[in-house]
């Protein structure tokens, strides 16, 4: 069965980091492309970034929606089929709910969405609350 749990949020100071985690089972994580999303409340859902999967001659390279700063960075774990989005010099604004997300496409080919539409598979999200 394929699931997907992220973790790792919590509240933090202005200026801290987190990172976060999205964990998946049931399929190996890597091969998929993947979207990491937040939604603050009342607003809509937002992309920070997504990363494709890996392909028999290279491996998913993230790219940032325009919003997002260099302050958010996405990796995977080949150790533990996880996805990481470490995020530095958190901000109030940051506040949200942060998902995980793929359409569990293998072998797409080289490249990632970060329109939450195209992604039909979600984790239940995580709490990132920035609050001095």
């Amino acid at each position: 069965q394929v699931q997907l749990v992220e973790s790792g949020g919590g509240v933090v100071n202005p200026g801290g980091s987190l990172r976060l985690t999205c964990a998946g089972s049931g399929f190996h994580l890597p091969y998929y492309r993947f979207g990491w999303f937040r939604q603050a409340p009342g607003k809509e859902r937002e992309a920070v970034g997504c990363i494709d999967g890996d392909g028999r001659s290279y491996r998913g390279v993230p790219i940032y929606s325009a919003s997002a700063e260099s302050r958010f960075t996405i990796s995977k774990d080949y150790t533990d089929n996880t996805l990481h989005l470490q995020i530095d010099f958190l901000k109030p604004e940051d506040t949200a709910v942060y998902f995980c997300a793929t359409d569990l496409v293998l072998n797409a080919g080289p490249g990632c969405f970060i329109d939450p539409r195209k992604y039909d598979r979600w984790g239940q999200g995580t709490q990132v609350t920035v609050a001095s």
